[in-house]
This record gives structure tokens, C-alpha cells and sequence, in this order.
């Protein structure tokens, strides 16, 4: 049996993963969908105050809860930099690292050196009407349960630790089919990496829903040998 510990992106909540994590479970896994202060089920406390780091140590503070040892951490979208958070933390209790379609920060960067100027405007634009908070980007697909995002999540930077230089395995799955898409610069600097396992996945941004079956694989594949 192998723990996963699956972290949605921006604007997002835990729906995202659930059946990703049900296929999981079926396999007999136990899996952690992390919630974040102020998305998804928890948006009942959102807050422009809320930072990365405090995403970070909602998942810290969850996988003890759970009681997990060790574990695979997975992020999708946003959610790479909250994994990348975590693994500066506990890189020694994670067996293998994967990021679905995900940010993957350097040491020092934060989300918003990641993104472009168009990307930055409108964000800017929008702290006219809501400060502090993002609305959604306005080319994703739409979805009635996406809600705002706090602002103070995409402006901290990750800090290495050399934690996060533990973990054995990385992965990182690119979804080939999403344009306009912020990924294609991480998929380059990863995929002639012999210390990546990179996968290129004729998906939306959505991998979990467009191949369940192929991403299930991917991270049971992870599973069975960091275990």
C-alpha cells in the first residue's frame, strides 16, 4: 500500500481530484486530497492575507493528521508550488514527486516571476473591484465553482532547504493540448533530465479528466517503486 498526497490547483478545490483519488483508493491506497485555506470547501475562509506558505502548512499539518510516514506528493497547476513548498519541508518522507501539468519553481521564484506581462495586467486589473484576490484567467474553461484566488499565494517565492534534494523520483506529466499554456517551459528544462521521468500527454490542462486511466498508471507505477 502506498500514501498519495494529491494538492489541486488555483481557484480550484478538492473536486478536481476526486476521481483520481477514487481510482487510487479502488487500487487500495490510501490517498490525502488536500484543502486549502480559502479555495474549494474551505472558501467559506478565504482571505486576501492568505500566503503560499500558509497553503504549504495546511498540507503539512494534513498529512500528519492522516498519519502518513511516507508518501507521493502530486500537484497540479498552482498546486506545484505548494508541493514544491512541502517537499522543502519534508523532502525526506516523500518517495516520489509528481507535477501534473504544474508550476515547478527554482529556489527564489515565485509564481508570479513565472507568468507574463498579459497574465500580470489582468490580475492587476482586477484588484480594482476585489484587492487582494484573483478571479479566474479569462481563457480557462468555465466551471461555476471557481472562485477567487488569493493574490499573496503567487507573489511569495518557494525557499529551498536542501529538503527537497531527498526525494528519489520526480516526475512531470505536460498537457500537449492546452494552449495557451504556461508549462511549455518547464516541460523543456525537465524533459532531457535523466533525473525526470517526463511524460507528454495529448490532454488538456485537465489530465486527470481527459486520461484517468493513464495518469492512475503513472502514479501506481511511482508507488510500486519508491515503496
Amino acid at each position: 500500500m502506498t500514501d498519495y498526497v494529491l494538492v489541486h490547483g488555483a481557484w480550484a478545490g478538492g473536486w478536481t481530484l476526486a476521481g483520481l483519488a477514487d481510482d487510487l483508493k479502488a487500487r487500495g491506497h490510501r490517498v490525502l486530497v488536500a484543502a486549502l485555506t480559502g479555495l474549494g470547501d474551505r472558501v467559506a475562509e478565504l482571505s486576501p492575507a492568505i500566503t503560499l506558505s500558509r497553503h504549504v502548512a495546511d498540507v503539512i499539518d494534513q498529512v500528519e493528521a492522516a498519519g502518513f510516514d511516507r508518501f507521493v506528493l502530486v500537484g497540479h497547476s498552482y498546486g506545484g508550488m505548494v508541493i514544491t513548498g512541502v517537499a522543502t519541508h519534508l523532502g525526506g518522507r516523500i518517495d516520489a514527486i509528481a507535477y501534473i501539468d504544474a508550476f515547478l519553481p527554482g529556489d527564489g521564484q515565485s509564481l508570479w516571476d513565472m507568468t507574463g506581462e498579459q497574465d500580470h495586467q489582468f490580475h492587476i486589473d482586477g484588484q480594482r473591484d476585489m484587492p487582494g484576490l484573483v478571479a479566474p484567467l479569462p481563457f480557462l474553461p468555465p466551471e461555476p465553482r471557481l472562485g477567487r484566488h488569493p493574490l499573496l499565494t503567487w507573489l511569495e517565492p518557494v525557499r529551498f532547504t536542501g529538503e527537497e534534494a531527498k526525494i528519489a523520483r520526480r516526475a512531470y506529466v505536460f498537457a500537449a493540448n492546452w494552449s495557451p499554456t504556461p508549462f511549455t517551459r518547464f516541460y523543456d528544462m525537465v524533459k532531457d533530465d535523466p533525473a525526470w521521468e517526463v511524460h507528454r500527454a495529448e490532454a488538456s490542462h485537465d489530465v486527470m479528466t481527459d486520461q484517468p486511466e493513464q495518469l492512475c498508471e503513472l502514479l501506481l507505477e511511482l508507488g510500486q517503486h519508491s515503496s
